[in-house]
Parts: C-alpha cells; sequence; structure tokens
C-alpha cells in the first residue's frame, strides 16, 4: 500500500510543513512531521531561481535524492507542471520513485485542464500505485472565476482529475469554511488546503472533512526574510548576540545530521 493513503485516511489532516533542502527536511522531520513534502517554489528560491519551472528538474531530481538519504519518511515533491508537455511526464515521475518519492504534487495552473488530466491518466497507467498523485487546481490561485463560478469550475476540474486517476486534490487560496464544506462534499477525493490568512484553524478542517494541510512556500519565504533581516543588522554592527541563542532542535543541528 501507497504509504499516503493511510496518511490521507482520516480522521487527523496531515500536516506538511514544506521543505525545501535536505536539511530543512530532516528539522522537519525531527519537528514531528509524518511525511516531507517539498515545495516547488521553496526549493526554486533555495538554488536562485524563480518559481515556475525555471529550476531544472535534474536540480529538483538531486533535492529529492538528498532529502531520502536524511528522512525516514514519505515524501511527495512538488513538480509544478511536470516539467513535461506530454505523457513524457511518466520518465520524470519514474527517476522521482527511483530516488524515494512515494508522492507528487502536479498542477494545471492556467493550461486546459484536459493537459493535466493526461498526465495523471498517463503516470497512473504506467506507475499504478506506486505514486500517490495530489492534483493542484488553480482556479481560486490564479483568480481564473469568482464566486459560484470558481467553485464550478474547480468541482468540474477535481472529478475530471480523479478520473483520471488523482488520489487528492489541491485546492489553494480557498479560505471560505462554507465553500470547503461543499467542497469535500462534491469531490469523491481527499482535499488538500493551503495555509492562508482566514483558513479555519486544522481542528475545524478535521471537523470539515479536510483532509490535508500544506504549509506551501511559507516556511521558506518566513526563513528567507528572517535571513535578510539577520544579514542587515550584522552588516549594520557586527553584533553576535542575534546569531547565539539556544535552539529548540534537541541535541542541536550537527547531532541531528546524517552521514552518507
Amino acid at each position: 500500500m501507497n504509504p499516503f493513503k493511510q496518511l490521507h485516511a482520516g480522521p487527523d489532516v496531515l500536516v506538511l510543513p514544506n521543505a525545501w533542502d535536505a536539511g530543512s527536511a530532516r528539522v522537519i522531520e525531527l519537528a514531528g512531521a509524518k511525511a516531507i513534502a517539498t515545495s516547488s517554489a521553496a526549493v526554486a528560491w533555495a538554488h536562485g531561481y524563480p518559481d515556475g519551472e525555471a529550476l531544472s528538474f535534474d536540480i529538483l531530481l538531486n533535492v529529492v535524492r538528498e532529502i531520502a538519504r536524511v528522512v525516514s519518511v514519505p515524501i511527495t515533491a512538488d513538480i509544478e507542471a511536470g516539467y513535461a508537455v506530454d505523457d513524457t511526464v511518466v520518465d520524470n515521475v519514474e527517476y522521482l520513485i527511483d530516488a524515494g518519492v512515494t508522492g507528487i504534487n502536479i498542477e494545471d495552473g492556467k493550461a486546459s485542464p484536459d493537459e493535466l488530466a493526461d498526465k495523471i491518466h498517463a503516470i497512473k497507467d504506467q506507475h499504478g500505485d506506486e505514486i500517490w498523485i495530489n492534483a493542484r487546481t488553480d482556479v481560486f490561485l490564479h483568480n481564473l472565476a469568482q464566486g459560484e463560478a470558481a467553485y464550478d469550475e474547480t468541482v468540474k476540474r477535481a472529478r475530471k482529475y480523479r478520473d483520471a486517476g488523482a488520489n487528492s486534490i489541491f485546492i489553494p487560496m480557498c479560505v471560505d469554511e462554507a465553500m470547503l464544506v461543499r467542497f469535500v462534499k462534491a469531490i469523491d477525493a481527499p482535499i488538500n488546503s493551503l495555509a492562508w490568512v482566514g483558513l479555519p484553524p486544522v481542528a475545524r478542517l478535521r471537523e470539515i472533512g479536510i483532509r490535508r494541510l500544506s504549509a506551501g512556500s511559507g516556511i521558506a519565504k518566513t526563513s528567507l526574510g528572517q535571513i535578510y533581516e539577520m544579514a542587515q543588522v550584522f552588516l549594520a554592527d557586527g553584533r553576535s548576540e542575534p546569531m547565539t541563542g539556544p535552539l529548540a532542535i534537541p541535541g542541536g543541528l550537527n547531532a541531528n545530521m546524517k552521514r552518507d
């Protein structure tokens, strides 16, 4: 059985504080995460690229290999639109499976939903239960429709992706509780929400029936912002105090990293 099947079975919400490299993944595992998910934006920023498949697939694959080296929990990789325009996406997924991945997040963006459905079908036809597919529909994220039209389009896409073989559906930027309740009832698949201002707390999401909550790029963005601020302070006065506070990580960083 794919490990993500049990993690999405409920009643608990699978909470994923998305990682961007082996070190962040290891720390997130130490914090108690039941699985590691990457964020495409976070991985790209960590390597000096903007989000949006500007990062090469080879770099992404190497990141996944390094994460698999240091963690013992299941890994799901954000592969954006699959780094492919057709069913050659199955080859990329095979490389990821070989690297230690058992789940992927793949998105439609502003492209035709038929394109993503075809990719999902091809992946499932080739790899079956080896890979858990979290299909992201970006109606709300890209403001492709509003109000009831956004609801209708999201349900239409979600059902298309589910019928193509997707195991769960990611609906980022929808924070309205009443609409989330409707999505859970209308879509016969686990629903993934994105942490965002206005989203109900995780306890309420659990009651609603949401099965997965992702931090997305939020933790990476906050971390990089803190690096910027601390660098400014250090450049201004060279003080060491902001960098010498105790870590909450039991045993410290070095002792918790793994050797080959």
